[in-house]
């Protein structure tokens, strides 16, 4: 492997749940992040307009604060790794005519942030 007989940097993760957003929008905010050093990653999603740039962007500076709490240095501290994952599904009913009722599913995602020590 490409780090075989490195000692492993280590990392912090934070994560939001339940995000009620469609998972190429979270792929999208979440690929923009993804191998940034941690001061810049925050303000790469800002200018674009999605909305999943709104809780993914704030994830950033949790697992640094979640790093800094942890003991691990602030030197050049990037975002190693970024993913969106499936989250759990509602269930709810939808009003059909005559009285009946169509089952439908809010999807949710999970968004994972890993903040790692050394360079990208």
């Amino acid at each position: 492997t490409r780090n075989e007989g490195l000692p492993p940097s280590p990392e912090v993760r934070a994560l939001a749940r339940h995000i009620s957003i469609s998972a190429s929008k979270t792929r999208r905010a979440v690929d923009q992040t993804r191998y940034r050093p941690h001061e810049q990653a925050p303000t790469i999603p800002e200018f674009t307009p999605h909305r999943a740039c709104d809780p993914v962007p704030r994830l950033i500076p949790s697992a640094a604060a979640n790093a800094s709490r942890l003991g691990l240095s602030k030197a050049e501290p990037f975002v190693g790794g970024a993913e969106a994952g499936k989250g759990t599904s509602y269930k709810r009913l939808r009003p059909r005519a005559k009285g009946r009722a169509y089952p439908m599913r809010k999807h949710t995602r999970h968004a994972t942030i890993v903040v790692r020590q050394g360079h990208a």
